[in-house]
Protein backbone atom coordinates (compact mmCIF):
# COMPACT_ATOMS: atom_id res chain seq x y z
CA UNK A 1 0.00 0.00 0.00
CA UNK A 2 1.40 2.94 -1.18
CA UNK A 3 2.44 5.71 1.70
CA UNK A 4 0.37 8.54 2.21
CA UNK A 5 1.76 12.20 1.72
CA UNK A 6 1.23 14.20 4.62
CA UNK A 7 0.27 17.58 3.31
CA UNK A 8 2.06 20.68 5.08
CA UNK A 9 -0.61 23.61 6.11
CA UNK A 10 -0.48 25.84 3.13
CA UNK A 11 -1.87 29.47 3.05
CA UNK A 12 -3.01 30.86 -0.61
CA UNK A 13 -0.43 33.49 -2.14
CA UNK A 14 -3.17 35.91 -1.58
CA UNK A 15 -2.27 35.90 2.25
CA UNK A 16 1.22 34.91 1.83
CA UNK A 17 2.05 38.05 0.18
CA UNK A 18 -0.40 40.16 1.42
CA UNK A 19 1.05 39.33 5.24
CA UNK A 20 4.69 39.79 4.00
CA UNK A 21 4.79 42.99 2.10
CA UNK A 22 1.86 43.86 4.87
CA UNK A 23 4.70 43.52 7.72
CA UNK A 24 7.39 45.00 5.30
CA UNK A 25 5.33 48.41 5.14
CA UNK A 26 4.17 48.44 8.89
CA UNK A 27 7.97 47.99 9.29
CA UNK A 28 8.34 50.98 6.85
CA UNK A 29 5.86 53.47 7.77
CA UNK A 30 7.29 52.53 11.60
CA UNK A 31 10.44 54.13 10.42
CA UNK A 32 8.52 57.25 9.07
CA UNK A 33 6.45 57.59 11.85
CA UNK A 34 9.27 57.55 14.47
CA UNK A 35 11.44 60.16 12.07
CA UNK A 36 7.96 62.17 11.94
CA UNK A 37 7.63 62.39 15.05
CA UNK A 38 10.94 63.24 16.10
CA UNK A 39 10.91 65.75 13.40
CA UNK A 40 7.45 67.08 15.24
CA UNK A 41 8.96 67.74 18.34
CA UNK A 42 12.29 69.70 17.31
CA UNK A 43 10.03 71.97 15.10
CA UNK A 44 7.67 71.65 17.53
CA UNK A 45 9.92 72.92 20.22
CA UNK A 46 11.33 75.50 18.17
CA UNK A 47 8.10 76.97 17.61
CA UNK A 48 6.99 77.41 21.43
CA UNK A 49 10.44 78.82 21.70
CA UNK A 50 10.29 81.40 19.26
CA UNK A 51 6.63 82.09 20.48
CA UNK A 52 8.00 82.58 23.66
CA UNK A 53 11.01 84.64 23.03
CA UNK A 54 8.14 86.98 21.81
CA UNK A 55 6.06 87.21 24.44
CA UNK A 56 9.68 87.73 26.44
CA UNK A 57 10.15 90.99 24.32
CA UNK A 58 6.41 92.43 24.70
CA UNK A 59 6.53 91.97 28.47
CA UNK A 60 10.00 93.77 28.57
CA UNK A 61 8.31 96.27 26.34
CA UNK A 62 5.73 96.66 28.67
CA UNK A 63 7.68 97.20 32.10
CA UNK A 64 10.32 99.63 30.66
CA UNK A 65 9.56 102.95 32.01
CA UNK A 66 9.92 106.25 30.47
CA UNK A 67 12.83 107.25 32.95
CA UNK A 68 14.63 104.40 32.24
CA UNK A 69 13.49 102.13 35.85
CA UNK A 70 11.44 99.02 35.07
CA UNK A 71 8.07 99.83 36.71
CA UNK A 72 5.29 96.43 36.61
CA UNK A 73 1.97 97.75 34.89
CA UNK A 74 -1.32 97.32 36.15
CA UNK A 75 -3.34 94.01 35.30
CA UNK A 76 0.16 92.78 33.62
CA UNK A 77 -1.05 89.41 34.57
CA UNK A 78 -4.09 89.50 32.54
CA UNK A 79 -2.47 91.26 30.12
CA UNK A 80 0.31 88.01 29.76
CA UNK A 81 -2.62 85.37 30.58
CA UNK A 82 -4.62 87.29 26.96
CA UNK A 83 -1.21 86.84 25.36
CA UNK A 84 -0.76 83.05 26.27
CA UNK A 85 -3.86 81.98 25.16
CA UNK A 86 -3.51 84.07 21.70
CA UNK A 87 0.04 82.21 21.33
CA UNK A 88 -1.44 78.34 22.26
CA UNK A 89 1.15 78.69 24.80
CA UNK A 90 1.33 76.50 27.77
CA UNK A 91 -1.02 78.28 30.42
CA UNK A 92 1.25 77.08 33.46
CA UNK A 93 4.56 78.59 31.81
CA UNK A 94 6.31 80.46 34.58
CA UNK A 95 7.16 84.09 33.64
CA UNK A 96 9.47 86.07 36.16
CA UNK A 97 10.51 89.50 36.06
CA UNK A 98 14.18 90.11 37.80
CA UNK A 99 16.13 93.92 37.84
CA UNK A 100 19.58 94.40 37.33
CA UNK A 101 20.86 93.09 41.10
CA UNK A 102 18.66 90.12 40.73
CA UNK A 103 15.40 90.91 42.93
CA UNK A 104 12.75 88.95 41.65
CA UNK A 105 9.76 92.22 40.96
CA UNK A 106 7.19 90.03 39.30
CA UNK A 107 6.29 86.57 38.47
CA UNK A 108 2.99 84.68 37.75
CA UNK A 109 2.36 82.50 39.00
CA UNK A 110 3.05 84.40 42.25
CA UNK A 111 5.71 83.60 43.94
CA UNK A 112 7.61 84.34 47.55
CA UNK A 113 11.33 85.15 46.26
CA UNK A 114 12.99 82.53 48.41
CA UNK A 115 11.21 79.88 45.95
CA UNK A 116 11.96 82.13 42.60
CA UNK A 117 15.36 82.14 43.37
CA UNK A 118 15.54 78.19 43.46
CA UNK A 119 14.40 77.83 40.15
CA UNK A 120 17.00 79.76 38.56
CA UNK A 121 21.05 79.85 38.82
CA UNK A 122 22.55 82.65 40.37
CA UNK A 123 23.14 84.24 37.47
CA UNK A 124 19.38 83.83 36.78
CA UNK A 125 20.67 82.36 32.92
CA UNK A 126 18.97 78.49 33.12
CA UNK A 127 17.16 76.53 35.45
CA UNK A 128 17.93 74.74 38.23
CA UNK A 129 15.78 71.87 37.27
CA UNK A 130 16.92 70.22 34.19
CA UNK A 131 13.28 69.15 33.14
CA UNK A 132 12.70 72.95 32.77
CA UNK A 133 14.04 75.33 29.98
CA UNK A 134 14.40 79.25 30.18
CA UNK A 135 13.62 81.83 27.65
CA UNK A 136 15.31 84.96 28.57
CA UNK A 137 14.97 88.31 27.48
CA UNK A 138 17.16 91.15 28.48
CA UNK A 139 15.43 94.61 29.67
CA UNK A 140 16.95 97.51 28.14
CA UNK A 141 16.26 101.65 28.86
CA UNK A 142 16.73 104.33 26.18
CA UNK A 143 20.47 104.53 26.69
CA UNK A 144 20.78 100.34 25.63
CA UNK A 145 21.91 99.28 29.02
CA UNK A 146 20.57 96.50 30.57
CA UNK A 147 18.45 96.96 33.68
CA UNK A 148 16.90 93.35 34.35
CA UNK A 149 15.22 90.16 32.09
CA UNK A 150 12.12 88.44 31.68
CA UNK A 151 12.42 84.75 32.07
CA UNK A 152 10.06 82.31 30.97
CA UNK A 153 10.30 78.98 32.31
CA UNK A 154 8.24 75.90 30.94
CA UNK A 155 9.05 72.15 31.09
CA UNK A 156 10.39 70.84 28.23
CA UNK A 157 7.92 67.83 27.93
CA UNK A 158 5.25 71.17 27.28
CA UNK A 159 7.76 72.03 24.70
CA UNK A 160 7.65 69.11 22.24
CA UNK A 161 4.05 67.72 23.16
CA UNK A 162 1.08 69.51 21.14
CA UNK A 163 -2.07 66.79 20.91
CA UNK A 164 -2.94 68.25 17.37
CA UNK A 165 0.15 67.47 16.09
CA UNK A 166 0.15 64.16 17.58
CA UNK A 167 -3.53 63.58 16.01
CA UNK A 168 -2.02 64.53 12.57
CA UNK A 169 0.36 62.24 13.04
CA UNK A 170 -1.84 59.49 13.89
CA UNK A 171 -3.89 60.42 11.58
CA UNK A 172 -1.37 60.15 8.91
CA UNK A 173 0.51 57.27 9.70
CA UNK A 174 -3.24 55.17 9.89
CA UNK A 175 -4.07 56.97 6.35
CA UNK A 176 -0.43 55.32 5.41
CA UNK A 177 -0.68 51.66 6.40
CA UNK A 178 -4.50 51.66 5.03
CA UNK A 179 -3.67 53.01 2.07
CA UNK A 180 -0.87 50.66 1.83
CA UNK A 181 -2.63 46.94 2.47
CA UNK A 182 -5.50 48.05 0.27
CA UNK A 183 -2.93 48.61 -2.34
CA UNK A 184 -0.76 44.96 -1.18
CA UNK A 185 -4.02 43.35 -0.98
CA UNK A 186 -5.05 44.69 -4.99
CA UNK A 187 -1.94 43.49 -6.19
CA UNK A 188 -2.24 40.57 -4.99
CA UNK A 189 -5.53 40.06 -6.04
CA UNK A 190 -4.39 40.56 -9.55
CA UNK A 191 -1.11 38.35 -9.55
CA UNK A 192 -3.08 35.50 -7.43
CA UNK A 193 -6.09 35.44 -10.22
CA UNK A 194 -4.11 34.27 -13.14
CA UNK A 195 -1.96 31.90 -10.88
CA UNK A 196 -5.80 30.13 -9.58
CA UNK A 197 -6.89 29.91 -12.63
CA UNK A 198 -3.66 28.16 -14.10
CA UNK A 199 -3.79 25.78 -10.96
CA UNK A 200 -7.37 25.23 -11.67
CA UNK A 201 -6.65 24.38 -15.27
CA UNK A 202 -3.63 21.91 -13.96
CA UNK A 203 -6.26 20.09 -11.90
CA UNK A 204 -8.30 20.00 -14.88
CA UNK A 205 -5.44 18.44 -17.11
CA UNK A 206 -5.15 15.71 -13.95
CA UNK A 207 -8.20 14.35 -14.66
CA UNK A 208 -7.71 14.09 -18.05
CA UNK A 209 -9.59 16.93 -19.52
CA UNK A 210 -6.61 18.44 -22.04
CA UNK A 211 -8.66 21.07 -23.77
CA UNK A 212 -7.80 24.47 -21.44
CA UNK A 213 -8.70 28.13 -22.70
CA UNK A 214 -7.14 30.23 -20.34
CA UNK A 215 -8.88 33.51 -21.38
CA UNK A 216 -6.60 35.67 -18.92
CA UNK A 217 -5.46 39.36 -19.96
CA UNK A 218 -2.56 40.72 -17.81
CA UNK A 219 -0.36 43.23 -18.84
CA UNK A 220 2.80 41.49 -16.76
CA UNK A 221 5.05 39.86 -18.79
CA UNK A 222 5.94 37.11 -16.48
CA UNK A 223 1.94 35.88 -15.96
CA UNK A 224 1.84 35.74 -19.88
CA UNK A 225 4.68 33.87 -20.53
CA UNK A 226 3.20 31.13 -17.91
CA UNK A 227 -0.33 31.42 -18.99
CA UNK A 228 0.87 30.73 -22.68
CA UNK A 229 3.64 27.75 -21.89
CA UNK A 230 1.05 26.32 -19.55
CA UNK A 231 -1.73 26.73 -22.74
CA UNK A 232 1.31 25.00 -24.64
CA UNK A 233 1.87 22.63 -22.59
CA UNK A 234 -1.96 21.01 -22.64
CA UNK A 235 -1.91 21.18 -26.35
CA UNK A 236 1.51 19.22 -26.41
CA UNK A 237 -0.16 16.89 -23.68
CA UNK A 238 -3.31 16.19 -25.46
CA UNK A 239 -1.78 15.01 -28.85
CA UNK A 240 0.74 12.82 -26.51
CA UNK A 241 -2.09 11.37 -25.14
CA UNK A 242 -3.58 10.83 -28.42
CA UNK A 243 -0.62 9.68 -30.15
CA UNK A 244 0.10 6.97 -26.71
CA UNK A 245 -3.31 5.69 -27.17
CA UNK A 246 -3.15 5.16 -31.05
CA UNK A 247 0.34 3.87 -30.76
CA UNK A 248 -0.53 1.65 -27.72
CA UNK A 249 -3.73 -0.13 -30.03
CA UNK A 250 -1.56 -0.41 -32.52
CA UNK A 251 0.99 -2.22 -30.57
CA UNK A 252 -1.44 -4.22 -29.05
CA UNK A 253 -2.88 -5.04 -32.62
CA UNK A 254 0.43 -6.30 -33.62
CA UNK A 255 1.79 -8.46 -31.40
CA UNK A 256 -2.10 -10.03 -30.66
CA UNK A 257 -2.41 -11.07 -34.73
CA UNK A 258 0.86 -13.44 -34.34
CA UNK A 259 -0.40 -14.87 -31.39
CA UNK A 260 -3.95 -15.52 -32.93
CA UNK A 261 -2.45 -17.45 -35.79
CA UNK A 262 -0.50 -18.88 -33.93
CA UNK A 263 -2.67 -20.45 -31.73
CA UNK A 264 -5.40 -21.51 -34.74
CA UNK A 265 -2.52 -23.08 -36.47
CA UNK A 266 -1.74 -25.15 -33.24
CA UNK A 267 -5.16 -25.84 -32.61
CA UNK A 268 -5.71 -27.28 -35.87
CA UNK A 269 -2.94 -29.62 -35.55
CA UNK A 270 -3.66 -30.88 -31.99
CA UNK A 271 -7.40 -31.17 -33.65
CA UNK A 272 -6.13 -33.19 -36.73
CA UNK A 273 -8.32 -30.95 -38.53
CA UNK A 274 -4.74 -30.96 -40.82
CA UNK A 275 -2.53 -34.06 -41.12
CA UNK A 276 0.66 -34.98 -42.09
CA UNK A 277 2.44 -32.75 -44.81
CA UNK A 278 -0.85 -29.81 -44.11
CA UNK A 279 0.34 -30.36 -40.66
CA UNK A 280 4.20 -29.72 -41.13
CA UNK A 281 3.40 -26.83 -43.23
CA UNK A 282 1.03 -25.34 -40.71
CA UNK A 283 3.56 -25.49 -38.01
CA UNK A 284 6.03 -24.26 -40.04
CA UNK A 285 3.85 -21.10 -40.39
CA UNK A 286 3.27 -21.31 -36.79
CA UNK A 287 7.29 -20.68 -36.38
CA UNK A 288 7.61 -18.24 -38.66
CA UNK A 289 5.01 -15.82 -36.88
CA UNK A 290 6.31 -16.76 -33.48
CA UNK A 291 9.90 -15.81 -35.21
CA UNK A 292 8.03 -12.39 -36.46
CA UNK A 293 6.39 -11.39 -32.85
CA UNK A 294 10.18 -12.16 -31.20
CA UNK A 295 11.64 -9.64 -33.61
CA UNK A 296 8.71 -7.39 -32.65
CA UNK A 297 9.33 -8.21 -28.97
CA UNK A 298 13.26 -7.76 -29.08
CA UNK A 299 12.27 -4.44 -31.23
CA UNK A 300 10.54 -2.98 -28.68
CA UNK A 301 12.43 -4.14 -25.41
CA UNK A 302 15.45 -2.49 -27.26
CA UNK A 303 13.98 0.93 -27.87
CA UNK A 304 12.49 0.95 -24.13
CA UNK A 305 16.03 -0.42 -22.94
CA UNK A 306 17.84 2.33 -25.16
CA UNK A 307 15.83 5.35 -23.65
CA UNK A 308 15.87 4.42 -20.36
CA UNK A 309 19.27 4.87 -20.63
CA UNK A 310 20.14 0.94 -19.69
CA UNK A 311 22.09 0.39 -23.23
CA UNK A 312 26.43 1.25 -23.14
CA UNK A 313 27.67 2.76 -26.38
CA UNK A 314 31.49 1.88 -26.77
CA UNK A 315 33.55 4.43 -28.77
CA UNK A 316 36.08 2.23 -30.03
CA UNK A 317 38.32 3.32 -33.20
CA UNK A 318 36.94 1.57 -36.42
CA UNK A 319 37.92 0.58 -39.86
CA UNK A 320 34.83 1.45 -41.31
CA UNK A 321 35.62 -0.18 -44.88
CA UNK A 322 36.60 -3.45 -42.98
CA UNK A 323 33.15 -3.39 -40.74
CA UNK A 324 30.42 -2.47 -43.27
CA UNK A 325 31.97 -5.45 -45.44
CA UNK A 326 32.01 -7.83 -42.55
CA UNK A 327 28.27 -6.40 -41.64
CA UNK A 328 27.11 -7.32 -45.50
CA UNK A 329 28.70 -10.77 -45.77
CA UNK A 330 27.47 -11.65 -42.85
CA UNK A 331 23.90 -10.35 -43.43
CA UNK A 332 24.10 -11.91 -47.01
CA UNK A 333 25.03 -15.33 -45.75
CA UNK A 334 21.44 -15.27 -43.73
CA UNK A 335 19.36 -14.50 -46.41
CA UNK A 336 20.88 -17.44 -49.37
CA UNK A 337 17.20 -17.61 -49.81
CA UNK A 338 16.44 -14.47 -51.65
CA UNK A 339 18.61 -13.41 -54.55
CA UNK A 340 20.68 -10.77 -53.32
CA UNK A 341 22.73 -8.61 -55.54
CA UNK A 342 24.86 -6.75 -52.75
CA UNK A 343 27.26 -3.74 -54.54
CA UNK A 344 30.17 -1.97 -52.44
CA UNK A 345 31.35 0.65 -53.54
CA UNK A 346 34.01 1.64 -50.90
CA UNK A 347 37.21 4.24 -50.77
CA UNK A 348 40.31 2.60 -51.22
CA UNK A 349 41.45 4.82 -48.38
CA UNK A 350 40.95 3.65 -45.03
CA UNK A 351 38.54 5.28 -43.42
CA UNK A 352 37.88 5.45 -39.38
CA UNK A 353 35.50 6.54 -36.90
CA UNK A 354 34.99 6.72 -33.24
CA UNK A 355 32.09 3.96 -32.84
CA UNK A 356 30.45 1.10 -31.43
CA UNK A 357 30.56 -1.84 -33.90
CA UNK A 358 27.67 -3.46 -32.40
CA UNK A 359 25.23 -0.75 -32.71
CA UNK A 360 26.99 0.18 -36.22
CA UNK A 361 25.85 -3.79 -37.91
CA UNK A 362 22.64 -3.22 -36.00
CA UNK A 363 21.42 0.07 -37.67
CA UNK A 364 23.08 -1.40 -40.89
CA UNK A 365 20.85 -4.95 -40.35
CA UNK A 366 17.67 -3.22 -39.71
CA UNK A 367 18.32 -0.77 -43.43
CA UNK A 368 18.87 -3.86 -45.13
CA UNK A 369 15.66 -5.78 -43.77
CA UNK A 370 13.84 -2.70 -44.21
CA UNK A 371 14.79 -2.73 -48.27
CA UNK A 372 14.34 -6.56 -48.53
CA UNK A 373 10.74 -6.32 -46.93
CA UNK A 374 10.26 -2.80 -49.17
CA UNK A 375 11.57 -4.97 -52.72
CA UNK A 376 8.77 -7.08 -55.20
CA UNK A 377 10.18 -10.33 -54.62
CA UNK A 378 9.10 -10.76 -58.61
CA UNK A 379 12.37 -8.88 -59.35
CA UNK A 380 15.65 -9.31 -58.71
CA UNK A 381 16.98 -7.95 -55.54
CA UNK A 382 19.75 -5.12 -54.95
CA UNK A 383 21.44 -3.17 -52.87
CA UNK A 384 24.18 -0.38 -53.17
CA UNK A 385 26.40 0.28 -50.46
CA UNK A 386 28.47 3.43 -50.79
CA UNK A 387 30.36 5.10 -48.87
CA UNK A 388 32.89 8.95 -48.87
CA UNK A 389 34.18 11.29 -46.76
CA UNK A 390 33.11 14.78 -46.45
CA UNK A 391 34.93 17.50 -43.89
CA UNK A 392 34.90 16.04 -40.92
CA UNK A 393 32.25 13.33 -41.38
CA UNK A 394 32.17 9.95 -43.08
CA UNK A 395 28.88 8.97 -45.29
CA UNK A 396 27.26 5.60 -45.72
CA UNK A 397 24.51 5.49 -48.46
CA UNK A 398 22.17 2.49 -48.13
CA UNK A 399 20.48 2.54 -51.49
CA UNK A 400 17.68 -0.80 -52.49
CA UNK A 401 15.36 -1.05 -55.04
CA UNK A 402 12.19 -1.76 -53.21
CA UNK A 403 9.22 0.07 -54.14
CA UNK A 404 10.00 2.90 -52.06
CA UNK A 405 8.34 5.07 -49.53
CA UNK A 406 4.79 7.10 -49.81
CA UNK A 407 5.55 10.80 -49.89
CA UNK A 408 2.96 11.79 -47.38
CA UNK A 409 5.00 8.72 -44.98
CA UNK A 410 8.85 10.34 -45.47
CA UNK A 411 8.36 12.65 -42.73
CA UNK A 412 7.38 10.11 -40.25
CA UNK A 413 9.62 6.78 -40.90
CA UNK A 414 11.51 7.80 -37.70
CA UNK A 415 8.93 8.02 -35.44
CA UNK A 416 8.26 5.70 -32.63
CA UNK A 417 5.57 2.86 -33.98
CA UNK A 418 4.21 4.72 -37.06
CA UNK A 419 4.19 2.57 -40.10
CA UNK A 420 2.63 3.59 -43.47
CA UNK A 421 -0.59 2.36 -44.78
CA UNK A 422 1.43 0.28 -47.25
CA UNK A 423 3.87 -1.45 -44.55
CA UNK A 424 0.88 -2.30 -42.26
CA UNK A 425 -0.93 -4.15 -45.31
CA UNK A 426 2.44 -6.08 -46.02
CA UNK A 427 4.58 -6.69 -43.21
CA UNK A 428 4.11 -7.02 -39.55
CA UNK A 429 6.18 -4.98 -37.16
CA UNK A 430 5.96 -1.81 -34.88
CA UNK A 431 7.46 0.53 -35.69
CA UNK A 432 10.66 0.80 -34.05
CA UNK A 433 13.41 -0.05 -36.26
CA UNK A 434 14.30 3.51 -38.09
CA UNK A 435 13.58 4.96 -34.45
CA UNK A 436 15.96 3.12 -32.81
CA UNK A 437 18.81 3.18 -35.49
CA UNK A 438 18.19 6.72 -35.50
CA UNK A 439 18.97 7.08 -31.78
CA UNK A 440 21.72 4.74 -31.85
CA UNK A 441 23.36 6.73 -34.76
CA UNK A 442 22.78 10.29 -32.91
CA UNK A 443 24.43 8.02 -29.62
CA UNK A 444 27.55 8.14 -31.27
CA UNK A 445 27.95 11.52 -32.70
CA UNK A 446 26.45 10.76 -35.97
CA UNK A 447 22.70 10.95 -37.88
CA UNK A 448 20.36 9.12 -39.94
CA UNK A 449 18.79 10.16 -42.86
CA UNK A 450 16.45 9.20 -45.48
CA UNK A 451 18.02 11.00 -48.85
CA UNK A 452 15.66 10.48 -51.18
CA UNK A 453 12.82 7.77 -51.99
CA UNK A 454 10.76 7.49 -55.06
CA UNK A 455 8.83 4.41 -56.73
CA UNK A 456 12.25 2.80 -58.06
CA UNK A 457 13.61 2.72 -54.39
CA UNK A 458 14.89 4.57 -51.48
CA UNK A 459 18.42 6.08 -49.89
CA UNK A 460 19.15 5.85 -46.57
CA UNK A 461 22.48 8.06 -45.23
CA UNK A 462 24.54 7.25 -42.47
CA UNK A 463 26.82 9.84 -41.06
CA UNK A 464 29.48 9.05 -38.56
CA UNK A 465 32.34 11.23 -37.32
CA UNK A 466 35.77 10.81 -38.57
Amino acid sequence: MAKRIKKSKQTSILSYWTIRYFIILCIGLLIIATAAVYWVRDTAMDSRLKTAGLLGQEVADRVTSANGTIVIPNKLDKIIDNRLKFFNLDEYMCIMIANEKGQFLFSMPNLPQDKLSKKLTPDLAEPTDNRYMAVNTPIYNDQGVKIGQVTLLQSKKSLTYSPNEIVLVVVLLSTLIISGWLTIYWLSRKLSRPIQLVANAAKQIRAGNYDVNLQIDTKEQEITELVQSFEEMAQRLKQLEEWRALSLAGVTHELKTPVTSIKGLVMAVREEVVTQDEAKEFLDIALKESARMERMIADLLDYNAFTSGSVEIQSDRLHLQLLISEIAYQWKLTHESYPVDMVLDLPEEPLYTMGDSLRIQQIFVNLLNNGLQAVDKSIPIQFRIRMYAEQQYIHVEVTDNGTGVAPEDQSHIFERFYRGDRKKRSVRGLGLGLTYSQLLARAQGGELRLRQSSSSGSTFALQLPR
